[in-house]
């Protein structure tokens, strides 16, 4: 079936090219801390779409109500980018050494885990990332219901489209990390307070959306 894949194929192009704090927060992760911050903190942000991919497509009376309170989940997505934002730009130390350079720093499970929450609540908190699943989850089940076997078309288009994700995701981190080598002390600096400066003004439309 080669239409459902080509589908899955250009829904992952549109949503990985998708400008928001996500993707710079995950160069961020894997410039500051290294690749496997940047593969934790992609597996949160893989983990949360499979969340809401799964709440469209079972629990369809529990997404309703989530667009009942859609306001409520923005606001608490802002205060979330807003606590990151001010804690990236004005608390985070930068301190760059040899063996984050390298790809390989040594990180805790529990770093990591935290990692991961983090991608996942930030990309779950994000009331757009609903919004965008439902309309697909909507436009593409109405063309599986024409099909013979509306699940399996269903399960290759977002399959496709996940793993595609995912992939352009990884590849990021891998960029960022052959990337980091170059960076001195004082671009990490720049680099901390431009992620910070951008989850803010994400913070911001959020909360602008919320109240309007």
């Amino acid at each position: 079936m080669i239409a459902p894949i080509f589908k899955g194929l250009l829904l992952g192009i549109i949503l990985s090219i998708s400008i928001g704090p996500v993707i710079f927060a995950i160069l961020k992760q894997s410039l500051t801390n290294g690749r496997r911050a940047g593969y934790a903190f992609v597996a949160g942000v893989s983990a949360s779409d499979i969340t809401i991919l799964t709440i469209c497509n079972v629990f369809t009376q529990l997404f309703s109500l989530v667009l009942e309170h859609k306001s409520i989940i923005a606001m608490a997505g802002s205060g979330f980018l807003l606590l990151m934002g001010l804690y990236t730009l004005f608390l985070k130390k930068i301190e760059l050494d040899k063996e984050a350079a390298a790809g390989d720093k040594q990180m805790s499970r529990r770093d990591l885990l935290g990692v991961f929450v983090s991608g996942y609540l930030m990309n779950t908190l994000n009331p757009n990332v609903f919004l965008f699943w439902f309309a697909w989850t909507a436009a593409i089940g109405a063309s599986a219901l024409e099909t013979p076997n509306p699940i399996v078309y269903k399960v290759l288009v977002f399959g496709t489209c996940l793993l595609f994700v995912l992939l352009s995701d990884l590849i990021k981190v891998v960029l960022a990390g052959k990337l980091r080598p170059k960076l001195t002390q004082k671009t990490m600096v720049w680099v901390n307070r431009v992620s910070g400066i951008i989850i803010l003004i994400f913070s911001a439309t959020l909360f602008y959306s919320a109240v309007a």
